[in-house]
């Protein structure tokens, strides 16, 4: 019974997700009623809200649950080693590729800004502690390193997702990689 439950619990959660992602397509999500959720869904208010608190909620928990796998990725590797750099960014790029539409759609105008910022901040954190660890260098140069670094990674991959992958995850986990540790003039 409770095994039928469960099944039921995470069938209506994708179906509201998938709708809620469809419709932030078309719309920013606070243009978003939680009614145009429900009707896309096929499930009723009272449903709704037995998941989510709002609209809101609903892409929060969406975005949640997207840093939490790359934060797993990212703990997963060392990547002041070059090669591992390489390997880390290649699978990230891999997590995008699987999950194209959702990246385009949350990283598009209609998704919520802060989302980009958190992805940031939580890709800043991990490249931070690696690079003040291997290098010795100072923590407030780190943080400018770091920032170039992930944001300009950032902008690369918003493109690359915008001229519909017209390279391989590996092909631009590699230019991102020369770019970081060598510059324009490793290219």
């Amino acid at each position: 019974m409770s095994h039928k439950l469960d099944r039921r619990k995470k069938y209506t959660r994708m179906v509201l997700r998938q709708s809620l992602m469809e419709i932030l397509k078309q719309k920013p999500i606070n243009s978003i009623t939680i009614k145009e959720i429900c009707e896309k869904a096929d499930i009723n208010r009272s449903t709704f809200y037995t998941h989510y608190a709002s609209q809101y909620d609903l892409l929060h928990q969406i975005e949640e649950e997207i840093i939490k796998d790359m934060n797993e990725t990212l703990a997963s590797y060392n990547y002041s080693k070059e090669d591992e750099g390489l390997e880390m960014t290649t699978k990230l790029l891999e997590y995008v590729v699987e999950n194209k539409e959702m990246c385009e759609t949350l990283l598009s105008a209609h998704g919520d800004v802060t989302f980009k910022k958190r992805i940031i901040k939580h890709a800043l954190e991990h490249t931070v502690h690696n690079l003040v660890q291997e290098n010795q260098v100072d923590k407030e140069l780190t943080e400018y390193i770091s920032l170039f670094y992930v944001s300009g990674s950032m902008q690369v991959i918003e493109t690359w997702l915008k001229n519909g992958m017209d390279k391989t995850p590996k092909a631009m986990a590699q230019m991102i990689t020369d770019l970081a540790n060598k510059g324009i003039s490793g290219l």
